[in-house]
This record gives structure tokens, sequence and C-alpha cells, in this order.
């Protein structure tokens, strides 16, 4: 059985980009559309574009063409950002989430 997971269908072939994109997406949801934080949705998926594309930057990852040791640096360092805005379970549950997608990464 498949899933949809931040907008990714996990029964197919997944690649870095897609997770690059699925991380861009969740780190929407959680800090976002779930919280309220304002109401125009292209400036804050904009906003959380260049949050992810910052901490690729940040570890000297290449944004455009993520690796999975990239990807697995940045979701680490998401995390850490995350702990001043989320609990713990929630940012647990996210990360989660996009794991499962890098695990599928070939």
């Amino acid at each position: 059985m498949s899933a949809h997971i931040y907008g990714i269908d996990d029964s197919q072939e997944i690649t870095p980009l897609m997770v690059r994109d699925a991380m861009v997406n969740c780190f929407y949801k959680a800090h976002c559309e779930d919280s309220g934080i304002a109401d125009d949705e292209v400036v804050n998926r904009e906003y959380c574009k260049r949050l992810v594309k910052k901490a690729f930057e940040d570890i000297q990852g290449n944004f455009d063409k993520p690796t999975t040791s990239d990807i697995h640096e940045v979701m680490n360092k998401l995390s850490e950002f995350s702990k001043g805005f989320r609990s713990p379970e929630i940012i647990h549950e996210h990360y989660a989430q996009i794991k499962k997608l890098v695990d599928k990464l070939s």
C-alpha cells in the first residue's frame, strides 16, 4: 500500500530532488499551514523554501542537486532549528516521515 508523504507517492521511485521538495512541504506544513502564522500561502511557501535552501548552504550542500548525505545533514539542521518552535514529538513525527522517503533513495 502506498502513502503520500508531503506530496510524494512513496510507491514510486524516489529521487533526492523529490525528498528536498518534500522537506519544503513538510516545513510549510509544520511551521506555516498548521500554525496560522499568515494567510498568504505563496509567501509562506517561499519562506519555507528559503529556509531549506539556507540549510543546504549552511552545510555546503547543493540545493539544486542534493545528495543523500546532504539531505541527512539538512534534516538534522532543520530539526535543530525547529526545537525553538515545535515540541520534540512534532519534530520527531515530521523527521520520521521524511526519513521514510530518504530510506527509499537508491
